[in-house]
């Protein structure tokens, strides 16, 4: 199933690739962009929307493994909670059992 699963990954890689060279040839117009502050250099449409798909992606990864990353911190916080909770339910009932039985 991983053999699968890395076929269909490099497949996809190769596919996007494909679609972006095809996508850069086809959009040629150097265009220059304008970021308020800064111009930069004209260069191909094309360009500038892989770049920005390119950056939006890497920001998209970014945050979900920040997200990811905290909740897995929080799941180990409960955890730990859980099993402290579960300590102290075993001694109580361990001392009501012995109170009983004296």
């Amino acid at each position: 199933m991983k053999f699968v699963h890395k076929v269909f990954t490099v497949v996809v890689m190769l596919g996007a690739l494909v679609a972006s060279v095809l996508f850069a040839l086809q959009n040629k117009l150097a265009v220059p962009l304008d970021m308020l502050v800064y111009r930069f250099e004209p260069q191909s449409l094309a360009v500038w929307i892989l770049l920005a798909f390119t950056l939006g992606g890497v920001v998209g990864m970014a945050v979900s493994t920040l997200i990811l990353l905290r909740t897995r911190a929080a799941l180990v916080s409960s955890r730990r909670q859980l099993e402290k909770a579960r300590d102290e339910l075993g001694k109580s009932q361990d001392d009501g059992a012995s109170a009983d039985a004296s």
